[in-house]
């Protein structure tokens, strides 16, 4: 340990996305490859000597306390813990940490120092895994509110690759067994006997931390809610999900010093007939166990929505991934869904 293997692999990990933008301190860490950003792990993050680090992402998160605000981390997995390595505005947006961090750490000196805050969850803490729609997202959930974390990938591959490698690192966890399960049939294990309905698919790990994905009901359920949104112009059983995407929308920002663009983090959905944009929250459902009460926003809020036959053209920028796109429709003059995608060529 390490292995040139692992060293290349969490050098090619080790990009933060073009479309984010993050502190100083993250910059530098971005900037470190193989031996350095392992030594760096030892040196600066590692709580005991003997963890190896075994996986590097970078993706926005989400925590339980502050669903609202979505902030870039390096997401760092170890043999004894996960460590989110967070961008320093989240330390300005979040009023639970303030008085902590701006105790003594503000005036430094130096102004070549950068400060980041580092939020670790311990494996041996982790009770489940809920995996979101499509493997666009993930939460994480430890005993306790402050426990709770979304992984915001927006891509199926980094949530699966994640995913295997916590499974790998929690099999190599002591924990004491489970006793062992009555043997079940299908329909009791998976079926609610006051309901009738199936439940969410759970895989149960050796070490005891549940692994939750979603069923085929969830997408039925998102089909029903789209539906009502639609006023009932469409007949429900002929109403297909075609698409369920996380992205963002794009707002261009008038009067700022530079001609800059704010991302507004969406649910993009699309239908046989209309393009729906939703404000999802992707931290409070399922709840959690210790929940005394339901979150004060549902699930799934509709931003705007559009019917396809409205649609006049698709601009489609020339950038490499992500994307962007600018659906132009003729429905409303000026107003399109996505306006002001900041690529001159296209113009008003």
């Amino acid at each position: 340990y390490p292995s040139e293997f692992l060293m290349q692999k969490i050098t090619e990990d080790n990009q933060i996305p073009v479309h984010l933008h993050v502190s100083v301190s993250l910059q530098y860490v971005a900037g470190l490859k193989g031996r350095a950003l392992v030594e760096f792990f030892h040196s600066n993050i590692a709580e005991v000597e003997n963890e190896e680090l075994r996986h590097l992402m970078w993706s926005s998160v989400l925590f339980y306390k502050t669903p609202s605000v979505e902030v870039m981390a390096c997401v760092l997995l170890s043999t004894k813990a996960i460590y989110f390595l967070l961008d320093d505005s989240f330390i300005h947006a979040d009023e639970h940490q303030s008085d902590f961090w701006n105790r003594e750490n503000s005036d430094c000196e130096n102004n070549s120092f950068h400060l980041s805050c580092c939020f670790v969850l311990k494996l041996n803490d982790l009770q489940s895994v809920n995996v979101g729609l499509f493997d666009q997202y993930f939460r994480i959930t430890g005993h306790s509110a402050d426990h709770i974390v979304t992984c915001l990938t927006r891509d199926s591959y980094n949530t699966h690759t994640f995913i295997q490698q916590l499974m790998a690192v929690l099999s190599l966890l002591a924990r004491t067994p489970s006793p062992e399960p009555v043997d079940k049939d299908f329909y009791s294990e998976f079926g609610s006997k006051t309901t009738g309905k199936m439940e969410n698919y759970e895989l149960i790990h050796s070490s005891r931390v549940k692994f939750i994905y979603p069923n085929e009901e969830e997408i039925g359920d998102l089909a029903f809610l789209v539906a009502e949104k639609m006023d009932g112009l469409t007949n429900l059983p002929s109403l297909n999900i075609l698409l369920y995407v996380l992205a963002f929308q794009v707002n261009h920002v008038e009067g700022s010093a530079q001609n800059t663009s704010s991302l507004q983090p969406k649910t993009l959905i699309l239908t046989s007939s209309d393009l729906f944009l939703f404000d999802e929250d992707y931290i409070s459902y399922p709840l959690p166990d210790f929940a005394k009460e339901p979150p004060k926003r549902d699930k799934y809020q509709l931003a705007d929505g559009r019917r396809i036959r409205d649609l006049d053209r698709v601009l489609m920028g020339y950038q490499t991934y992500p994307q962007a796109l600018t659906f132009v429709f003729d429905d409303v003059q000026n107003q399109d869904l996505m306006q002001n995608l900041t690529l001159d060529h296209f113009g008003e």
